[in-house]
Order: C-alpha cells, then structure tokens, then sequence
C-alpha cells in the first residue's frame, strides 16, 4: 500500500510509555486495516477497494497533521487515533469506526489489568527533588474519588489526558494542576465536570495547608483546627480571642464533605482572594474558612460555641452566605464586617478631612462608603 509524500516531517510520537519515537505513517494505515478486516472479514484483505479506502483515509490524518505541524513538533499517540476514528466517521465508514473504538477499549482495558502500580516510564520529582515512579494507583484512586456521585464523568478519558500531558521529571505538586487542566476542559461538554475539578482543586489545597501548618496528609479538617487558629495567631492573623472557644466542641461540628458542593469557579474564587495565606501559601481550608468565620460572629454571643455552629452549618452548606467583609475579616484582628458605611460631613475643616481619612481606612479593610455632604456649604 502506497502513502503519498504528504506524510509530515520532523513529527515525533509520544507512547503511552512516555517514550518518543518518529512518526510512522505506515502503522496508521495497519491500524485502519485491521479495523476493517474486523468488519468485513479476512476475504477483504486483498479488495482494492479496502486498499483504496485506507489510502484515503490515511491521507487525510496526515493531512490533518501536516496543517497543524507545518514544522514539525511532537503529538501524543492518543492524538493520532482520535483523528483515525474522526477520519473514518466522517467518511461514512461507521462501522469500521465502532470496530476500531471497540478495539482501543479492549486495548485499554488490557493495558489496565496487566498493569502494575507505577508508569513504565513516567516518572515524578518528589517534595525532596527525588525521582519516583508515577503511582498509577494512586492517581486513578483520586480521579475516581473527585468523580464519585456525579453522572456523565469519563474517568479513564481524565486519566488519559494527564497522562498525555505529562513528562518524564515533573513535580509531583504540578501533577494535580494537570488533572484540573483535563477535567476544567471538559466542563462546557458535561456541567459536572465543575465539581470534579473543584474537588480535585479541594484535594490540592488541604495537602497544600496541611504540610504548611506541619500536619500529615491525611489529617481531618476538624482535627487541623486548633493547629490552624494557633499559626494563625503567631502570624498576627487572627484574633487571639478564638482560643477562647470549645475548640474541640467546634472541630467535631466540621463536615469536610460539604466541600463537595463547591464549583470549580465558587472555590477557586474562594483560592484567589479569600483564604488566609502566608508568603504564598493558603492554608487555611474551605472547611476551617467557614468555622472561622463563624467563630468571629459569634465572640460576642452568650453560648459562643452553640451559635458558632449554628453560623458554621448555614454557611457550609450555602444556605446563606455572609457579605465580602464579613468573609474577609470574621475572626481576624480587625473585624470589619459591614458592607456599607454612610457617614454626614460637617460644615468645618477638620470633619472634612477626618472624613477623607476615615474612608481611606474603611476602604483599606473593604467596605462602600456613601458620604452626605449637605451640611457643607
């Protein structure tokens, strides 16, 4: 069987092995072959017409290749086969399409049971700088786990896709940005999508602030919370007075699960601009975020601790949602919690710029201002 000289130069391949070898036309047109002698049986093998069918059809996955690495560059062995099954559906060949889908699930699913825990080749650079073997267990383990009780979720596609954009040495912190990548794409597809990858993205940040405040990997949120207030304090971010509650009364009301509501945009938001962070580094959790912030509403309470709960339990479960100052300063040492502030400037100099002074301030801590200047002349 003859390709034309279309075929693109300087393309490499990654494997599923992490490895790179030439790109190979030839093994493209093997693999539509096979698809259709599955369909059409053995007596095919010498038509023509099935010749001619998988020149064409070869041509026009080079082609694709051709217009999209004009020079040259390297693409994932998963890419190529996606624009063999796109290649022959839109030729009419649907058949021989399912076939050849049919065959790289069987692949896949062999792939899995003769696997073992770690990539053949992929390897990580742990926390150390040390190179470990990529643990496939461990990363389906998480896919998995970010997917549970959603419908419309392709678990494996996840894992392919971080697989596919991997490479040998990276950082194992870089690993779970990776999976994000591969589930956030998918959230216009299938609007689900959103919480796996929040969750992911929740997985992230515990681990994150975990290590931060010296605690293992698998620490409760609950269990986190005194360390959490006390570093918290040290690093003159929070109000000394929170030690003053039950503490241990309160990290047993903390439900970790509830996290699983949050959308990707809704906690990375939270990400960006909201929790308590120390060169950098966010470590405080979405769960000890909204206890903390109903321990500042409550220090003035009679039974601080029962209405602290009561705080804890409508904002974790989004039955309500305090204003931006509220979430901002609840709990810290300057404990501005309004929204908005109307003030009335005096008719002499010294109100006026009293008042120019105290806006600054209520803006520097988050608030609107509304002045009423009818007094001045």
């Amino acid at each position: 069987m003859s390709v034309s000289n279309s075929t693109p130069g300087q393309i490499q391949v990654i494997k599923r092995t992490g490895d790179v070898a030439s790109f190979d036309a030839e093994k493209i047109s093997v693999a539509i072959g096979k698809a259709f002698l599955a369909v059409e049986g053995q007596q095919s093998a010498d038509s023509s017409r099935i010749h001619d069918r998988i020149s064409q059809l070869t041509e026009m996955v080079l082609n694709t290749f051709s217009r999209r690495l004009p020079s040259g560059g390297t693409i994932h062995i998963e890419e190529i086969q996606d624009q063999v099954e796109l290649a022959l559906m839109r030729t009419g060949e649907q058949k021989v399409a399912r076939a050849y889908v049919i065959y790289r699930d069987q692949r896949a699913d062999a792939r899995k049971q003769a696997g073992e825990n770690h990539h053949p080749t992929l390897q990580i650079t742990d926390a150390n700088g040390q190179l470990q073997p990529l643990d496939m267990r461990k990363l389906e383990a998480t896919v998995t786990k970010a997917a549970e009780g959603l419908e419309g979720i392709n678990v494996q596609a996840i894992i392919d896709e971080t697989i596919k954009n991997l490479y040998n040495g990276v950082k194992a912190s870089d690993i779970a940005t990776t999976m994000m990548m591969a589930t956030r794409t998918r959230i216009e597809q299938e609007p689900n999508y959103t919480y796996v990858t929040a969750r992911l993205l929740r997985d992230e940040l515990v681990v994150t602030g975990l290590t931060f405040l010296g605690l293992s990997e698998d620490t409760a949120e609950g269990d986190a919370l005194e360390t959490f207030l006390k570093k918290g304090i040290e690093l003159d971010l929070l109000s000394p007075e929170l030690l003053n509650f039950d503490l241990a009364k309160l990290a047993a009301a903390i439900q970790p699960e509830r996290s699983n509501q949050f959308t990707y945009l809704g906690l990375q938001t939270l990400f960006d601009r909201y929790f308590i962070h120390s060169d950098g580094v966010r470590f405080e959790l979405p769960q000890l975020f909204f206890m903390r912030v109903s321990m500042g509403l409550s220090l003035n309470e009679a039974n601080r601790e029962e209405r602290a709960i009561e705080f804890y339990n409508l904002l974790s479960s989004f039955d309500y949602m305090a204003s931006t100052p509220t979430l901002f300063n609840s709990g810290t040492l300057r404990p501005q919690l309004s929204s908005c502030y109307l003030t009335t400037i005096d008719d002499d100099l010294y109100d006026i710029y009293g008042a120019m002074r105290d806006n600054a301030m209520l803006s520097k801590w988050a608030g609107g201002l509304g002045n009423d200047w009818t007094p001045v002349r």
